[in-house]
């Protein structure tokens, strides 16, 4: 990627008012480790990750960053950076190993560990409950797909809420439901390996229901804390004004975008794209609706890039003319200003949080320094399109960086980089890169302006 002038933190900082969250994220599976220690059961991903040639390395989270071992230190660095909030998650089978019945309290201590030394470091904690890794105990009863879990699924978060709610700043029930259910169970390329459109929509509509009643059983509770749900979202645009390009632009962003957003803020899904799915369309039971649209505390999006199709499919993303990310990503930071302003003019927002923003490039180690100037820009050039966002009135509250570990990528392994902070897996010696450096110096500033 051609190397840009670096954006001015200074001058970024000034476009955010002082009560803005700045956070990093993680999620449990990445980076934990410890995958047979202290009462965890198996996971889909644990078990997928056994499945050859499921992971483009072999690998597994099996070690990982060993956070497990190592969340001390590695709240140090969350604290060094200067962030005011850390979004993790809760590893279901680390707490309840079979997803139902009896609870692992080595597993629960290790949670209540962690957010009290995030508030020993005036960090707020940002718990998510299902970051994709279901008990594999409840996936051979059927998991997602069988409504039961989404039953085990209230019971799991009123039990987290119990025990840890009075110090969270927010909950989310599940990250992504479009990945757990498009790529776990419709393309099969994440846990757990499923490739059926049917069942993939059903999944979606399940994990859509758990997380309204979810949402119902933690307020009947009295739980203080802001309830929300976590959604990857991206404009998706047309090659062209033709009709058929348009018709297509159109309903993959009902499968991506409306199909998610359609049932929370407006208790229905879209019909153009129950139309489409005919006999694949979910069984949805008299109140499901209902539930789904409990209303939201807040709505989390993570954004990473755009698409962009045509009639036939998807364009390639390196004919756009943009830089690409590791991933092959395109480096696109005006679709997130895009896609948020859009979500204000279509949809009565709660409060909203780009949860997850960051990208994966080939890092270099440089005399015991990561010079990574790609995500550097990356990261600056995206929190300057979120200041844009929030000037033309979007409701947005904060802004988290994927992620602050490099960590296993789940199907590319440990191939993909996407940490602010360096991780060489064969020592677990932590280097924080120059895209950390230059957040927090950017935090820095926010409090600068916060003094002045």
């Amino acid at each position: 990627m051609q190397q840009q002038p670096p954006i001015d933190p200074r001058a970024l900082a000034r476009r955010f008012p002082q009560d803005f969250t700045w956070g990093v994220a993680t999620s449990a599976y990445q980076i934990e480790g410890a995958a047979h220690e202290d009462g965890r059961g198996d996971s889909i991903w644990d078990v997928f990750c056994r499945q050859p040639g499921a992971i483009a390395d072999a690998s597994n989270g099996d070690v990982a960053c060993d956070h497990y071992h190592r969340w001390q230190a590695d709240l140090d660095l969350v604290g060094r950076l200067g962030v005011n909030a850390y979004r993790f998650s809760v590893a279901w089978p680390r707490v309840q190993p079979l997803g139902h019945g009896a609870w692992n309290q080595r597993g629960l201590d290790f949670y209540e560990r962690l957010v009290d030394g995030l508030l020993q470091r005036g960090i707020a904690p940002h718990l998510t409950l299902n970051h994709w890794d279901l008990p594999q105990a409840l996936q051979e009863r059927g998991g997602w797909a069988d409504r039961d879990t989404v039953h085990r699924f209230v019971d799991y978060a009123g039990e987290i809420a119990r025990r840890l709610g009075s110090r969270l700043r927010s909950l989310t029930t599940h990250n992504e439901p479009f990945v757990q259910a498009v790529l776990g169970h419709e393309s099969g390329i994440f846990a757990p390996g499923i490739r059926d459109r049917g069942v993939a929509v059903q999944v979606a509509h399940h994990l859509l229901l758990s997380h309204g009643l979810a949402l119902r059983a933690l307020r009947a509770e009295g739980v203080a804390c802001d309830l929300g749900i976590v959604l990857n979202l991206a404009p998706i645009q047309p090659a062209s004004g033709s009709e058929a390009d348009l018709a297509r632009a159109r309903l993959e962003d009902g499968r991506l975008v409306r199909w998610y957003v359609d049932p929370l803020l407006r208790g229905s899904y879209p019909q153009d794209v129950v139309q489409a799915l005919g006999a694949d369309a979910p069984k949805v039971q008299p109140g499901d609706m209902e539930a789904i649209a409990e209303p939201l505390d807040f709505l989390g999006v993570n954004y990473y890039s755009r698409t962009v199709f045509n009639a036939d499919g998807a364009v390639d993303p390196g004919s756009l003319g943009n830089p690409l990310t590791d991933m092959g990503w395109e480096v696109y930071p005006q679709g997130l200003a895009d896609l948020l302003m859009r979500l204000h003019r279509d949809y009565p927002l709660p409060d909203v949080y780009v949860t997850e923003n960051g990208a994966a490039f080939p890092d270099q180690m440089v005399d015991a320094r990561v010079p990574d100037h790609a995500r550097t820009q990356y990261i600056a050039s995206h929190i300057s399109a979120a200041a844009d966002a929030l000037a033309a009135g979007v409701p947005l509250r904060g802004f988290m960086v994927w992620s602050l570990l490099d960590n296993f990528e789940w199907a590319s392994g440990y191939a993909k980089r996407f940490g602010i902070v360096h991780v060489d897996y064969a020592t677990q010696r932590r280097t924080p890169k120059a895209s950390a450096a230059w957040y927090r110096d950017f935090l820095l500033a926010m409090r600068a302006s916060v003094a002045a």
